[in-house]
């Protein structure tokens, strides 16, 4: 299957991913920040790149879901349906992190908890989306053809 949702023949879905994940990993460093320095401003930081992250990860899914809407293969569509279940439980873990963040009676380790558990969630999801595209070629042009490499046209096996 090659990608549904492009432009210019790169993947939009892969272009906006990086937007909340960088937001939220930049939300738990701020997290670590603000704990070992008390210095408010980096937990203002975290909450509004919490926030940002989750308007980021919804922005996102339209085109992954529109993917996803294009895979047939049974590993494939596995794969992916997997993928965007962690993704949506993140956002869902992220909201309540978000939420959290506004109450006062809240103290700062519960949402950096939270964040902690978001940010290994991401490398899960990361991996299965990295197994879609690198391993299983759900983007590729010429998906389930094998085009030799330079490598491989240099160096054949035998």
């Amino acid at each position: 299957m090659t990608t549904r949702v492009t432009v210019g023949g790169h993947p939009i879905h892969a272009m906006l991913v990086t937007i909340p994940i960088g937001l939220w990993v930049f939300a738990l460093a701020a997290d670590i920040i603000y704990a070992s320095t008390g210095d408010g401003r980096w937990e203002v930081t975290a909450y509004f790149c919490v926030g940002g992250g989750i308007i980021g990860a919804l922005v996102a899914a339209i085109p992954g879901l529109v993917d996803l809407l294009g895979l047939h293969d049974g590993t494939e569509r596995r794969t992916g349906i997997i993928h965007m279940v962690i993704n949506l439980l993140i956002v869902v873990l992220q909201v309540v992190n978000f939420w959290l963040r506004g109450r006062s009676e809240i103290g700062p380790q519960t949402p950096m908890l939270l964040s902690v558990v978001a940010v290994a969630a991401l490398f899960v999801s990361g991996w299965l989306g990295g197994q879609l595209v690198h391993v299983l070629g759900v983007t590729q042009p010429h998906h389930g053809e094998h085009h030799p490499s330079e490598a491989d046209r240099l160096h054949p096996r035998t």
